[in-house]
């Protein structure tokens, strides 16, 4: 990769594996041998929790660099999972209140991340489920916005909602932002109702749907644990393969061969082809 990519990884619903996406790409993409950095913008902090940090132990954060207290690169701490996290603490709750009376307000992370692009291939910023102030930066900062989707009817909802914040980014602050796809989580493709709420994401907002999909396991709630992702804790899972999958095709490169393949991965899902990027500037969306 010469160019860095910023992806926000977004959706206002909670619980629909965002953290988990972000520290499982994240370390996927090194194992690639890409230089990756995350951003950690949730006050509760998960994704500092997940790779290793304790955040009530975290001395310079998120908070500090978006206020304007330090450089971006003071903050950077470098994981075990070979990761570079600029992390959080519950600071960041109090962030958005004070970044509202600064002009430009949704350029703040971008402009703090401008020093680091060039020491990166990647960068993923885990968004807050919400979308307030540091959403609309993570928006603004990035060059394309990946979600994810736990395939239920309340989930499904919120797509429209966080379709039309990107349509206000792209038409406001970021004519650049384009839509990477919808990532399925937490799914089950036993059932029925997982499958259509997949076809109606997919038809109703015209998103391509990124493979394979993020199978359920109990893997993926005991990685955090051990401060580590799911590739290095069950690494032979089929939900830790499906994100190795995931982060060479983000990456541009093929399949893995057919021996590199989790024992057991139930997922039936053929390695896809690179995701189509969808521009939504123009398209007027069907709500």
């Amino acid at each position: 990769m010469n160019q860095c990519r910023v992806i926000a990884v977004a959706n206002q619903k909670g619980g629909v594996a965002k953290t988990t996406t972000v520290a499982s790409l994240a370390a996927g993409l090194v194992e690639l041998d890409r230089r990756v950095l995350v951003v950690d913008l949730d006050p509760q902090a998960c994704l500092t929790f997940s790779l290793g940090l304790d955040p009530e132990t975290v001395e310079i954060s998120a908070h500090d660099v978006l206020l304007g207290r330090v450089s971006a690169g003071m903050a950077v701490v470098r994981t075990k999972d070979g990761v570079d996290l600029l992390p959080a603490t519950i600071e960041l709750a109090g962030c958005e209140a004070m970044l509202l009376t600064k002009t430009g307000r949704e350029y703040t992370l971008r402009a703090a991340l401008d020093e680091l692009r060039a020491d990166y291939d990647v960068i993923l910023l885990d968004c807050a489920p919400s979308l307030g102030v540091l959403t609309i930066n993570a928006l603004t900062a990035a060059d394309e916005v990946l979600v994810p989707l736990q395939c239920e009817t309340l989930s499904h909802r919120g797509v429209g909602q966080l379709l039309d914040t990107v349509h206000d980014v792209q038409r406001l602050t970021n004519r650049e932002l384009s839509v990477l796809g919808v990532l399925p989580t937490l799914f089950d493709g036993r059932t029925a109702h997982a499958r259509a709420v997949l076809a109606d994401v997919a038809g109703r907002y015209g998103l391509p749907v990124l493979e394979p999909p993020i199978a359920k396991s109990v893997r993926f709630a005991e990685a955090p644990a051990a401060g580590r992702s799911i590739l290095q804790t069950a690494g032979r899972t089929p939900g830790a393969q499906a994100y190795r999958t995931l982060a060479r095709t983000l990456a541009g490169l093929p399949a893995a061969p057919a021996d590199d393949a989790a024992e057991g991965d139930v997922t039936g899902v053929p390695a896809p082809a690179a995701p189509a990027v969808i521009d939504l500037t123009d398209q007027v969306l069907t709500r």
